[in-house]
């Protein structure tokens, strides 16, 4: 590639690193051969790193890439194949957090559970089993920060993902209504 795409999309301040990262290596391993949407995404950052007018720079990328064979229609197309590999990074990426919320959270609130009842058990013979019930309640106690924990990370990693999605998806968005307003 000319230009990196973590440089191209990555502009926007706040972008998560390794949201960033997962999004572009999507888009580079599903890059259609040829020159599309990538290339010229590319070659519109080299222009507009030069400060030429976005307008501009629209066109002149354009006016190159129809001597390459791209029209407007395969652009556009191309754009709308990486914003579907998008989307499928993001299918991908939610159904892992569910898989790890089911594994960290919700496997967690069923081992407290289960150490409740336990409890209540170890209560009625407290004084052969004072020792067992002192060790469960220490488990519980610990499982909550773990819970906490775990819920505030996979949290986190989501707002940092969705928002980094967002980012990419709207600049595409942007360059598609750039492309059907300038060219």
């Amino acid at each position: 590639m000319q230009k990196d795409l973590k440089t191209l999309f990555g502009e926007i301040h706040g972008l998560d690193e390794k949201s960033l990262n997962f999004l572009v290596k999507a888009l580079e391993k599903n890059n259609l051969p040829g020159f599309d949407y990538i290339e010229f995404k590319q070659s519109l950052g080299n222009l507009l790193a030069m400060d030429m007018v976005e307008e501009t720079a629209f066109k002149s990328v354009y006016a190159t890439a129809v001597a390459v064979g791209l029209t407007k229609e395969k652009l556009l197309k191309s754009a709308k194949h990486y914003k579907q590999i998008l989307n499928k990074e993001k299918d991908q990426f939610d159904a892992a957090l569910q898989k790890q919320m089911v594994q960290r959270v919700e496997g967690k609130l069923k081992e407290v559970e289960k150490l409740k009842a336990q409890i209540v058990e170890y209560r009625k013979k407290i004084a052969e089993l004072e020792n067992r019930i002192q060790k469960a309640q220490g488990t519980i106690d610990n499982a909550d920060g773990q819970i906490n924990d775990a819920k505030a990370k996979i949290q986190a990693r989501e707002e940092a993902f969705q928002f980094t999605y967002q980012s990419v998806f709207n600049q595409i968005d942007q360059d598609i209504e750039n492309i059907q307003q300038y060219l």
